[in-house]
């Protein structure tokens, strides 16, 4: 009872020191495992571990292969939480990148890997490239804690991120087949056989993830489900379809589980945002346990084989040699530019699906009496603790070196996504702004996506919408909701993360009354409330621009704009199509011929002026 609790509160405690720190949580979770594990025989009387993962014969926490069996199950729960989150939009300019990372880059990490282990630890082929397998994978619950600290161009994050999640079960499905080569002996016949295992874990994992995914979100949309038992049905159903897809075809859960979380992931659920919450809260306890279950699970022996200087020599082969290599050939006549190379380069942490299948199949060859497999799981246990402190630590200063850290943060953050919302979204889209859209209500999110706009369905309340990787560029907040508590709330305490080049809301209808008493900043229009925006966006859904000759001209066109009640002045574009939100103007700003005056709502005839006209996508599909 004491090693159980013990586990989850150790773990609890190393992602809370992670939070602290700012650092990925896999880190601590290993070294308190090997603390508990390996390092504590050193201060026991009997060489006994404190925290035994395998029954011994006389303590420990799981017989024979429960561990492993549950090892499994975790990483299947913990990769769909990971699909979850894949939404094809971020991928838009990166998806032929990302599929040649996960082919071409694991190809060349592959062989690279396997003939680097084999002259320098002078391994056998066969370890050498099971090893090689293993390392295939990249650590999704490594590099999202990374990237939400590091504010970095959108298309970066989506590669390292997407390449983290799906990557993972190719790693596996590689590894599970060289050890099935090494089970075998090694045949001619073997080519032919692997090459069939392929083809149906692939068919086997997209057909039950597919199929799964879909009956569960027609399930939740005709409310066969009653709201309490919404969460735990899923969790049952991912287990379900893990287990029965390995039935099908060795192996091939982790694929199906991965599928099926992105295609709920990329559907208009409703309740998706919930699902979302509890599958990450699980993940983070599964993953406090199984860090330090099998860290623990290491012999101090093991650790002493890879203590020498081969160790740092295979290294420093993977990590400056062959990452670069496999990114730079992946990335070859795309639109990354060399710097942003060199950061994917740069992170390629290891993580939990790495450590969980070399403990279960080095341990296997290890019993079968196969020469050498000791080796397997304390050399991937190394690599992951050293491509964790080095991208832990060094991300953040690496991004400024090479000059992909985000200096500033001009991406928008729309609160509040109405038909209002969307328009102005959709206008600064089309001016190459980056804008994320976040509401609470499902239909006006779907609306939003439908636009291709990037939209979340989030609650402003939520705790962890400032650590969001998708908001890693904000830099100006617009809250325009029909709620001026939330307006308020959004200001008050995300001005500072998301806001800090300007954080602007919806003037309330008592400000309107009492126009002597409006604060000085902060307001996004002072004559429209979110009636009059949304009745304007109604009757009138297109945005216009105004041609200008000089500040004077500016002052009588905005006078006039202001006096019409079906038109909301929004911006001023300058000559560099930089955008300026009219009420944070200050009186020295100075307007020049070829400035454009931007409003939404009733075209108008102004003087001296030439006016064009855009219309967004969302007033010809709603008309």
């Amino acid at each position: 009872m004491l090693e159980l609790a013990g586990i989850v509160i150790l773990g609890i405690l190393a992602q809370w020191v992670a939070w602290r720190l700012k650092i990925p949580a896999i880190l601590p979770l290993i070294l308190i495992g090997l603390f508990v594990g390996p390092v504590s025989t050193l201060f026991t009387e009997d060489g006994s571990k404190w925290i035994e993962p395998i029954w011994n014969g006389t303590h420990g926490l799981f017989p024979e292969d429960s561990l492993y069996y549950f090892v499994s199950l975790a990483m299947g729960i913990i990769l769909f939480e990971g699909g979850l989150t894949l939404k094809k939009n971020e991928i838009s300019k990166v998806g032929p990148v990302i599929l040649k990372l996960i082919s071409l880059g694991a190809v060349i990490t592959f062989f690279g890997a396997a003939v680097a282990t084999h002259y320098v630890f002078k391994l056998s082929w066969q370890i050498s490239f099971l090893f090689a397998a293993l390392i295939i994978v990249t650590g999704p619950t490594v590099i999202s804690p990374i990237l939400r600290n590091i504010p970095l161009k959108k298309d970066v994050s989506a590669v390292l991120k997407w390449e983290g999640i799906l990557i993972d079960p190719i790693g596996a499905l590689v590894a599970v087949l060289v050890f099935e080569f090494i089970n075998v002996g090694g045949s001619a016949g073997f080519t032919k056989q692997a090459f069939i295992e392929f083809g149906k874990i692939a068919i086997v994992g997209f057909s039950f993830g597919v199929s799964a995914a879909y009956a569960l979100y027609f399930a939740m949309k005709k409310r066969l489900i009653p709201h309490y038992l919404l969460n735990v049905t899923a969790l049952s159903v991912v287990l379900l379809v893990f287990v029965e897809s390995d039935v099908f075809a060795h192996e091939s859960g982790l694929l199906s589980v991965v599928v099926m979380g992105m295609v709920l992931g990329n559907s208009n659920l409703p309740n998706l945002k919930e699902l979302l919450y509890f599958k990450e809260s699980l993940s983070v306890l599964l993953i406090s346990i199984l860090f330090i279950l099998l860290a623990a699970n290491i012999n101090i022996s093991d650790l002493l084989l890879v203590y020498n200087w081969q160790t740092a020599v295979l290294m420093a082969v993977i990590i400056f040699v062959l990452r670069p290599l496999s990114v730079f050939f992946s990335t070859h006549k795309s639109s990354l530019k060399t710097n942003e190379k060199l950061f994917i380069s740069w992170v390629g942490p290891r993580g939990i699906v790495a450590v969980g299948i070399a403990s279960l199949l080095g341990t296997k060859l290890m019993l079968n009496g196969v020469n050498q497999a000791e080796y397997i799981t304390p050399l991937v246990v190394t690599l992951v603790l050293v491509t964790v402190m080095l991208n832990g630590t060094t991300a953040r200063l690496f991004a400024k070196l090479v000059g992909v850290f985000l200096k500033e943060s001009n991406g928008i953050l729309i609160v509040g996504a109405s038909k209002a919302s969307r328009l102005i979204a959709k206008y600064l889209q089309n001016n190459d702004r980056h804008v994320v859209l976040i509401d609470s209500n499902n239909d006006n999110v779907a609306k939003a996506k439908a636009l291709n706009l990037d939209a979340m369905e989030s609650n402003i309340y939520s705790e962890d919408i400032s650590t969001d990787v998708e908001l890693s560029d904000i830099g100006y907040l617009l809250a325009l909701t029909g709620s001026d508590d939330v307006n308020k709330h959004a200001l008050i305490r995300f001005k500072k993360f998301l806001g800090e080049h300007g954080a602007f809301r919806l003037i309330t209808p008592e400000e309107l009354r009492t126009p002597d008493k409006l604060p000085i900043e902060d307001l996004f229009s002072k004559k429209d409330d979110y009636i009059n925006l949304s009745e304007v966006a109604r009757d009138y859904p297109t945005i216009n621009e105004l041609e200008l000759e000089s500040t004077n001209h500016y002052l009588k066109e905005i006078d006039h704009l202001n006096q019409e009640q079906k038109a909301v002045p929004l911006f001023v574009k300058d000559l560099t199509g930089e955008l300026h939100i009219i009420c944070s103007l200050k009186e020295d700003f100075v307007i020049k011929k070829g400035f454009k005056l931007v409003y939404m709502g009733k075209p108008v005839e102004l003087r001296a002026s030439k006016k064009t006209s855009t219309a967004p996508q969302e007033a010809q599909s709603e008309a």
